[in-house]
């Protein structure tokens, strides 16, 4: 049995196959179209800026543009986060640690032999 959207998308879901891929209307276990892309490359110059918008007017110091892979910034991720006493996340290549941390952070990634550079204002 087939339920079937009455709009543009098509096969919504199969009792065969589960949820569907609108764009190639194959499961979503198997869907092609989907695929993952690579994840963005930094340039290696890690840009370090303190961020409050969309965050409740709390500071957070972000980190991005590092040439890492998902382990390896998890890792450093969480050196920094030590580093700082402050928790935060890792997510989308960008780091964030929660607070105004920008110059214990700038001077932490160059002591580490990083290239680093404050970014906003």
């Amino acid at each position: 049995m087939k339920a079937r959207n009455p709009g543009p998308g098509g096969l919504v879901y199969s009792t065969d196959g589960g949820r569907m891929c609108p764009a190639c209307r194959r499961p979503v276990a198997d869907c092609l179209c989907a695929a993952p892309a690579a994840a963005p490359r930094g340039d290696g110059i890690a840009r370090v800026r303190r961020e409050t918008q969309g965050r409740g007017g709390k500071a957070v110091t972000v980190i991005r543009g590092l040439a890492l892979d998902a382990d390896a910034l998890a890792a450093l991720g969480k050196r920094l986060r030590n580093a700082c006493g402050a928790g935060g996340t890792v997510k989308d290549g960008v780091i964030e640690v929660q607070g105004d941390h920008v110059e214990r952070v700038l001077a932490w990634l160059q002591q580490q032999g990083l290239s680093a550079k404050r970014a906003g204002g």
